[in-house]
């Protein structure tokens, strides 16, 4: 009896049905364990490149130099960084071109920043619509393989003058097993997101912040007739 019961042995024995359904939750366990790692590195290197380019803005060093060291670098950007740039390039722009007034410099660097803003939310909120919905639906997957399982152990008596207990459990084991990956495709999914929901609002929150920030130092300087964008220290 304990030889039938062995898990693995149930597993290859069970239904197609059943097998289809663990195979599911085996996939969207690694799936969900896949972003979670994913997401962890995207969010820690989020937090640590803020901060950086927090420590150099707020140092007082001129915000034209630092916007032309980022052009001529020619490399992607992101976050803090990448709202700076879009923001400070859509205001000089404008600023050029004269005759344009202070409201309409700020309002369109406020637009640069925002689609800035934008583009880096949904690149860190990516993947946890899917963590949610393992989260939320591996449990049900699995109680339908359990469901199928015990009516399979149960159909199985249909033709058996006297049942025992014997008869039934290794069926009943393998339904259980699949009501077990659920949980366990489901309950890490859904700590992850709301963990990385929680990390990401935060970091969100300091992109806003540094928007309205900047903005502010915008509008300081947009009536000025040149563009002397010192750092963010001289203009606090």
């Amino acid at each position: 009896m304990a030889e039938n019961l062995n898990p693995l042995e149930l597993v290859l024995n069970a239904s197609i049905v059943v097998q289809i359904v663990m195979a599911l939750l085996l996939l969207a366990s690694l799936v969900s364990w896949s972003i979670m790692l994913r997401k962890r590195a995207e969010l820690k290197k989020a937090r640590t490149d803020a901060d950086r380019f927090e420590e150099t803005f707020w140092s007082g060093g001129d915000l034209t130099a630092m916007f032309r060291t980022i052009d001529q670098s020619r490399r992607v950007t992101r976050g803090m960084e990448a709202i700076f740039e879009q923001g400070f390039r859509e205001f000089s722009r404008l600023r050029q071109q004269g005759g344009i007034a202070s409201a309409q410099l700020i309002e369109g660097a406020r637009r640069g920043m925002r689609v800035a803003l934008l583009k880096e939310s949904d690149r860190l909120e990516l993947g946890l619509a899917m963590l949610a919905t393992i989260g939320s639906t591996s449990p049900y997957v699995g109680l339908f393989g359990t469901v199928w399982g015990i009516m399979n152990a149960f159909h199985g008596l249909g033709n058996v003058q006297q049942a025992t207990l014997s008869m039934v459990a290794p069926g009943i084991t393998e339904a259980l097993i699949a009501t077990a990956m659920g949980l366990f495709a489901a309950i890490p999914a859904v700590v992850a997101y709301n963990r990385y929901a929680d990390q990401v609002s935060r970091v969100e929150t300091r992109y806003d912040t540094f928007t309205e920030e900047l903005s502010t130092i915008l509008q300081r300087h947009a009536s000025a007739p040149r563009e002397p964008q010192r750092g963010a220290e001289a203009h606090a």
